[in-house]
């Protein structure tokens, strides 16, 4: 009987034991997220990294309003929002390119909260560019509002294609994420583009510019110039699942012009370019991002002539089919990506009291409105205490720079060389609120970016060079 009841008291600790120990693990495993059929909290990387792709139409119909005049027709090519979502390191990372002239200020902020959304991410880690083609849209969410609340027409900036085209690429986000593929490995490669950029500056004998050499230049003594200063590589960062490219990053500095002001929107001849590859790797989706291009352009090369749209594409095609030649492959995981930011204020050039003065008397002028309200607004962000935020996207060895405004060459050139041991490639056309970024020495040495169409003035430099170097170290 005694050992009955000391076999029934072993039971029954025994018992109490195995319960204790039951409740302390349904703890642990609730926390977890196992238990009701929660998700698991993940508190360490998704051991796969994956990409959606999305390629959307932002070409606007006939009677729309182009960032110079209405559209009158379309061409056989139109202008696409195209871009990517690489998941898998931290929340989703989404870089878009328009074929826009321009996105500016509270248009970013839309556009990045819609794509954020779409894609289950932060706006933070989303980075919008346009290639800067000028037959083509403006957009500025805050510069509409202005002008109306100014009682005045606000032309280009009247926003419902826009938002009609940003919540599309939206909704193609979403879709996208259903056809996500696998990133085993990423691909970067280099090559000169030969006699496409030339540095838009002419400087005479006391280093002040003496002429602006534009991306459509009839004087040929102006084209008899030296091409002066440019980066001419163009760059390729691809993503593949294993032997199949499944997106290919272009990176080239440069205006984009040949010809405007036709009142037909098309992609002139980077969007040409970017087609011809398309149609070379077709399994891959091709996206252009415009460098730090501000102060060049196509000048030494181009009279205007329409048959230059033609060529130019193909001399950036070449460039861009020889560095996918040259491109050498790299295993990439999720722990060799990240997406880091550094938000920064410029200082503003001294325009703003007679550009609001200016808006009223010249509000008829639809060159005026387009090259100056978005500054206005910029600088009225400014005061409110707005930054703009400078993205770096980490990819192994590589370094995408994602910037702000009509950056010139030697920001891009800078960043290069500060780490000449990684693989560097810059996007500029970011937030395009401050327009043209200048060295300090440009603003010394006049000319039409420095004297004219900056929103931002001497001091620029330090705070980017040092917020470029700062991300570079990450």
């Amino acid at each position: 009987m005694m050992m009955k009841n000391k076999g029934s008291q072993i039971s029954n600790k025994l018992y109490f034991f195995k319960h204790i120990l039951f409740i302390i693990i349904s703890i642990l495993l609730s926390e977890a997220g196992f238990a009701e059929g929660k998700p698991v909290k993940q508190n360490v990387m998704p051991s796969e990294l994956t990409i959606a792709v999305f390629d959307v139409d932002a070409t606007p119909p006939v009677g729309n309003q182009l960032a110079y005049g209405p559209v009158i027709n379309t061409w056989d090519l139109g202008l696409r929002a195209k871009g990517i979502v690489l998941i898998g390191s931290g929340k989703p990372i989404v870089l878009c390119s328009i074929d826009w002239i321009g996105l500016a200020n509270e248009s970013q902020d839309e556009f990045k909260r819609v794509l954020a959304n779409a894609a289950g991410t932060v706006p933070e880690r989303v980075a919008v560019h346009t290639i800067h083609q000028h037959d083509a849209p403006f957009c500025d969410f805050g510069a509409e509002k202005f002008i109306k609340d100014a009682g005045l027409d606000p032309k280009c900036f009247e926003s419902t294609f826009t938002r009609l085209v940003m919540n599309r690429i939206g909704e193609a986000i979403r879709a996208s994420l259903k056809q996500t593929e696998p990133v085993t490995h990423i691909g970067l490669g280099e090559a000169p583009v030969y006699k496409v950029a030339s540095n838009r500056r002419i400087q005479g004998p006391d280093g002040r510019v003496r002429a602006t050499r534009y991306t459509t230049c009839t004087d040929s003594a102006l084209r008899a110039e030296p091409e002066g200063l440019i980066d001419p590589i163009v760059s390729l960062v691809s993503f593949w699942n294993k032997e199949k490219p499944v997106a290919v990053l272009s990176y080239y500095a440069v205006h984009p012009q040949s010809y405007y002001l036709t009142g037909v929107p098309n992609p002139d001849f980077p969007g040409l370019a970017r087609f011809y590859r398309q149609l070379a790797i077709p399994q891959a989706l091709h996206v252009h991002f415009n460098g730090a291009g501000g102060n060049l352009g196509a000048g030494k090369y181009n009279d205007g002539s329409h048959e230059n749209r033609g060529i130019l594409a193909e001399r950036l095609a070449d460039g861009m089919k020889r560095a996918w030649t040259a491109t050498k492959r790299e295993v990439i995981t999720p722990d060799a990506v990240s997406w880091d930011t550094e938000p920064v204020a410029l200082p503003p050039a001294k325009i703003f009291d007679s550009l609001k003065t200016d808006i009223k008397t010249k509000s008829k002028d639809p060159f005026f409105l387009t090259n100056n309200t978005s500054k206005i607004v910029w600088n009225n962000r400014r005061l409110e205490g707005k930054k703009i935020e400078i993205g770096c996207l980490t990819l192994g060895r590589a370094r995408i720079l994602h910037m702000p405004g009509e950056l010139f060459v030697e920001y891009q050139l800078a960043a290069k060389a500060a780490r000449p041991d990684l693989f560097v490639a810059m996007a500029a056309y970011g937030d395009y609120g401050p327009e043209y970024i200048c060295t300090d020495a440009a603003y010394l040495e006049g000319g039409y970016e420095a004297s004219t169409a900056s929103g931002v003035t001497v001091g620029s430099e330090a705070i980017l060079m040092s917020a470029i170097k700062k991300l570079l170290k990450n």
